[in-house]
């Protein structure tokens, strides 16, 4: 099997019948402008040292090493054969808490890191650890919003992650049961897949039902961790203020959080402890990774070498030779027998 990965480059190949007839051009007004000043048979005979025939070598080796080179640039491969690969991991759904308190402070500093800041750096990195296991991301506020279906591709999830914040929601509270919810949603309906839920807030839950909601999680075989994330002598909100202009105080609710993590079957971790990002990991690792294939296409052999040293091959031909007729077979004419002599003849007999 023969194929291109960039096939659309084979186009370019046009060039070469182009340059062909623009060198066919060039000839024939070469050979008109030399009439102008006589009979061709005596116009050649004042350059001894034109050559008929290198022109068109020349000419030819150039067009070889441009198709050669057009074929190099649509990266020929041989030799694909359809694969089938088989990999084993858990499915893992993101709950990121994006209401307005995520923006206090996650230490008791009223300058320290943002809530949001430190969760974007410790899902980072658990993601780096995550392997052959899928990921997806739901953000939640007032509402939940599916952000990121479930996914291989760590590289794009962590764009996401960078890209969150709570202008993305407009109503804001926390509504934890309706994240939850929709992150048991975003799972595949697999069966056998080991799933896990990463819950990531500071579990100021403004409407209840979030043990409910962790219950039926864990009913259903998906698991709740919990990220929290503040502190309980709590941080300003910057940029909120609340009743009679009063500034917002948020605090972190740790025992909610850690109920909810029991009621998930899971484990509570606090974001600001060194261990947080350890813990969580060992515990997803206790969940038995299921076996999921995938029908892969190896790429086929590159081919685009061989196409590259013809291209060059060609060109280095091309090089040495010249225009005017070569020394070694000056004497020699490949197609009428002593046309030189007969016309150095025709000529004497003229005059």
């Amino acid at each position: 099997m023969f194929d291109f990965a960039y096939p659309f480059y084979l186009y370019l190949l046009l060039l070469v019948p182009l340059l062909a007839l623009l060198f066919w051009a060039a000839r024939l007004s070469r050979k008109s402008k030399l009439r102008r000043f006589g009979r061709p048979e005596v116009v050649d005979l004042l350059m001894p040292d034109a050559s008929k025939y290198t022109p068109t070598v020349k000419i030819v080796l150039q067009l070889i090493a441009v198709a050669a080179l057009v074929f190099m640039l649509a990266r020929p491969r041989a030799g694909a054969k359809e694969q089938q690969e088989t990999s084993a991991g858990i499915e893992v759904m993101i709950a990121f808490d994006i209401s307005n308190s995520m923006l206090a402070s996650s230490t008791d500093r009223p300058d320290g890191v943002p809530r949001i800041d430190r969760a974007r750096l410790l899902l980072e990195k658990l993601i780096d650890k995550l392997d052959n296991d899928k990921v997806g991301l739901v953000i939640f506020a007032q509402q939940p919003k599916m952000q990121l279906p479930l996914t291989s591709d760590f590289y794009t999830a962590k764009m996401y992650l960078n890209e969150l914040s709570p202008k993305l929601i407009s109503n804001q509270g926390t509504d934890l049961a309706d994240a939850i919810k929709m992150a048991m949603n975003g799972f595949s309906p697999a069966e056998d897949m080991h799933k896990a839920i990463i819950l990531i807030t500071d579990a100021e839950d403004h409407e209840g039902a979030a043990l409910e909601a962790a219950k039926l999680a864990a009913d259903n075989g998906i698991q709740i961790d919990v990220i929290g994330l503040g502190t309980s002598q709590g941080s300003l909100v910057p940029g909120v203020v609340g009743a009679e202009g009063r500034p917002v105080v948020s605090s972190l609710n740790e025992q909610l959080a850690q109920q909810i993590a029991q009621a998930g079957d899971g484990i509570y971790v606090n974001g600001a402890s060194p261990s947080a990002l350890s813990d969580l990991q060992t515990q997803l690792d206790k969940l038995q990774k299921s076996e999921f294939s995938t029908v892969t296409y190896s790429a086929g052999a590159e081919q685009f070498p061989t196409f590259a040293f013809l291209a060059f091959l060609f060109i280095l031909i091309d090089f040495f030779v010249v225009d005017r007729k070569i020394s070694w077979l000056r004497g020699v004419n490949f197609f009428t027998k002593n046309v030189a002599d007969k016309k150095l003849k025709n000529t004497k007999e003229a005059k």
